[in-house]
């Protein structure tokens, strides 16, 4: 290299060939340390935040239960109750309470003491738990239903005679109290909200009067509800073997607290099958506050009649997707009707809970403050729309509505055929021999097609009363109105208003005719 290509090659480089080849090789080793070090702070964080974040993963299968038991054992007590029946003719009944969560509850009974045709006694074993030290308890309704006396038994043996301090059937809560002359052992609630499906829990109660049973398993589902469970029904799901004589007995989490009060099963035999239900603590929490301030519970009352929002309906309205509760009726001078709501809104949102379902608006309203003002977001014509409620308190006893299906006359000369229905005008008459209220307004129904759409849907005695939400009055205003729809070119169901029984619904009716 001759003396100008060195300058070059230093001055461009920063120092001589040799000198920056060293430099090289020495970066390149700081380079694969810093590589490594990077490495071992990467691993050593996420190894720290793997130990430090049990919310992020389930927890392992528990090793051992057996310290959870010892400890929280003693609050969860045994429930006996005992019915004197008077009729003679009762003995002849099923066993059992009239309830829904029959299947929980098993009656023992007696011979009865005074001859075949005398009275007998009725004894039924439950669970239940104390909830503090001065020794109220909680447990299911059905258990001391009809119950003349109530004995409380606590795992070591002691007894007490237990008085009702308020219940609530809808839920099937109830609370009882007993009195003990030195403080007793008690459970406290979890928030029910944070459990998740995968959780592991434990069971404790009296199944077939084997006190102190306990059974584990983990949450298999939440917010489930079936038929008998009632409109406030959002039950979690476990398969922790629960069995007859479980019923009030605690569902408790990891830590010892109580996630629900076990409550129904599912069962093809009587026994587990891995199916058992139990009321969430946040709901079981509210209702015995109330019971035990005032001895009964006062929940929100809306003042509407809703219903499902099936496919067909939601395809009728020109929906994407069926969700919220339909208004098919709304309450003359109740808290709905002053708030302007109508028939045929679509309740989206009650305050701040969503109505994905219908059933979801029956807890979001009982929920709600009673004499508070609740912004509710519904559709109405295809229209988002926001009323403000002034929330009541719910009457204690519901309306009743009976309905029955009526068997029209042979023959009648000036009926219309649309949509497989025989429809005709109300007259005086008919009103009479359909038990027809003076007051209802539409098209009678008085036979139905069985091979058309609306069989099984819409039934004699019917009143239709709207047909796309616009009032109808005559058989030839129905038809009318149907054949406009149909001209459109929409091939939606076509959406009826029902007046059956003097109850309204909605049914969405596919017109095959046109």
């Amino acid at each position: 290299m001759n003396a100008l290509t060195a300058v070059i090659s230093e001055n461009e480089c920063g120092a001589p060939e040799g000198e920056m080849a060293g430099k090289i090789d020495r970066s390149s080793g700081g380079d694969a340390r810093r590589t490594i070090g990077w490495f071992i702070v990467f691993f050593l964080t996420a190894w720290v935040w793997l130990q430090s974040a049990p919310a992020a993963f389930a927890r392992g299968a528990p090793e051992n239960l057996a310290d959870l038991a010892e400890v929280f054992s003693p609050a969860v007590v045994n429930i006996s109750t005992e019915q004197v029946i008077e009729k003679a003719e009762d003995q002849g009944a099923p066993r059992g309470k009239t309830s829904p969560f029959d299947d929980l509850f098993q009656d023992f009974f007696d011979s009865p003491e005074s001859g075949a045709g005398g009275p007998r006694r009725a004894a039924a074993l439950g669970s239940g738990f104390i909830i503090d030290a001065d020794g109220t308890i909680v447990t299911n309704f059905h258990v001391i239903e009809g119950a003349d006396s109530i004995k409380v038994s606590l795992s070591d043996g002691t007894s007490f005679d237990a008085e009702v301090v308020g219940r609530d059937e809808k839920t099937d809560i109830a609370v009882l109290k007993v009195k003990s002359k030195t403080p007793l052992p008690f459970l406290t609630f979890s928030d029910s909200e944070s459990a998740r499906v995968g959780d592991w829990v434990m069971a404790i109660g009296n199944p077939f009067g084997l006190g102190g049973t306990v059974t584990a398993g983990i949450i298999s589902a939440r917010n489930r509800d079936f038929e008998s469970g009632g409109p406030y029904a959002n039950y979690i799901q476990t398969d922790a073997s629960i069995n007859q004589g479980n019923s009030g007995g605690p569902l408790f989490d990891m830590d010892g607290h109580v996630v629900g009060v076990n409550t129904a099963i599912f069962s093809t035999s009587g026994g587990s099958i891995g199916i058992g239900f139990a009321i969430p603590s946040n709901q079981v929490k509210k209702i015995v506050g109330q019971l035990l301030e005032f001895g009964e519970t006062r929940r929100g009352w809306l003042g509407v009649r809703v219903q499902q929002v099936t496919d067909d309906i939601a395809q009728s309205l020109g929906l994407d997707k069926s969700e919220g509760a339909l208004v098919s009726e709304v309450t003359k001078d109740g808290p709905a009707m002053k708030a302007g709501f109508q028939s045929g809104d679509i309740i989206l949102k009650f305050g701040v809970s969503e109505i994905k379902t219908m059933r979801d608006l029956p807890r979001a309203v009982a929920d709600s403050e009673i004499g508070s003002d609740v912004k509710v977001k519904i559709l109405r014509d295809e229209k988002n729309k926001t009323l403000v409620v002034h929330v009541a308190r719910m009457k204690s006893t519901p309306i009743q509505v009976a309905a029955a299906e009526k068997s029209p006359e042979p023959e009648f000369k000036s009926a219309i055929d649309i949509m497989g229905l025989k429809l005709v005008a109300l007259t005086p008459e008919l009103r009479t021999r359909f038990a027809i209220n003076k007051d209802i307004k539409g098209v009678l129904v008085v036979a139905v097609d069985q091979s058309s759409n609306a069989s099984g849907r819409i039934q004699p005695g019917d009143v239709i009363q709207a047909v796309s939400q616009k009032q109808v009055s005559s058989p030839k205003s129905v038809k009318t109105l149907v054949n406009e729809v149909t001209r459109r070119g929409q091939s939606r169901p076509i959406l009826l208003m029902l007046n059956r029984g003097g109850s309204r619904a909605f049914v969405a009716v596919q017109n095959q005719e046109g």
